[in-house]
């Protein structure tokens, strides 16, 4: 079943198709094809409601510390319950539409779990990525990456974007 509420409506291009797995499971297989090979696996994740280009720099950012970029996606549900009834302004398959057309992402899944605990403790990344709202000691899954050897990065905003205050501008005009 696929996962994308919107999926059957929405077309998309082949070459993005291939970024986006439909389950965890078909992400790890990915992940330890890539391990394999020796690439070094870099995980973040978020709503990514309405990119923009603090999102683009923070991802290319985190791509920069490693081979490999996978970003685990909240559902609508878990965005929703994160942010609000009024969220998210973009159902999660253009969302992960939108993530997968960016040249730093190499996988995407979604997930509908409060955390991103269990995709972080499957995939084990070598670097383990947040924003600069976070400190390594609230980023979860940060004390299994560093345990299993990885590092764990906090990467600093690009001032003046967020979705937030896009939000409030829109419904201000």
């Amino acid at each position: 079943m696929p996962y994308f509420s919107h999926q059957k409506t929405m077309q998309m291009h082949p070459y993005l198709k291939n970024k986006i797995f439909d389950s965890s499971e078909e992400l790890l297989k990915k992940v330890k094809e890539w391990k394999t090979t020796g690439d070094r696996i870099v995980f973040t994740n978020g709503c990514f409601d309405l990119i923009h280009p603090g999102h683009v720099d923070y991802l290319n950012r985190a791509r920069d510390l490693g081979d490999r970029l996978v970003i685990g996606v909240n559902t609508d549900a878990s965005v929703s319950d994160l942010k609000g009834p009024h969220r998210p302004i973009q159902h999660e398959s253009g969302r992960m539409q939108v993530l997968a057309s960016l040249a730093c992402t190499d996988g995407l899944v979604l997930f509908s779990e409060e955390t991103p605990k269990r995709l972080i403790e499957e995939v084990m990344p070598d670097v383990l990525v947040k924003g600069g709202d976070y400190t390594i000691e609230t980023i979860v899954g940060a004390r299994e990456v560093m345990a299993n050897g990885g590092k764990v990065q906090v990467i600093s905003f690009l001032e003046g974007y967020s979705t937030s205050a896009l939000e409030k501008k829109i419904k201000a005009s």
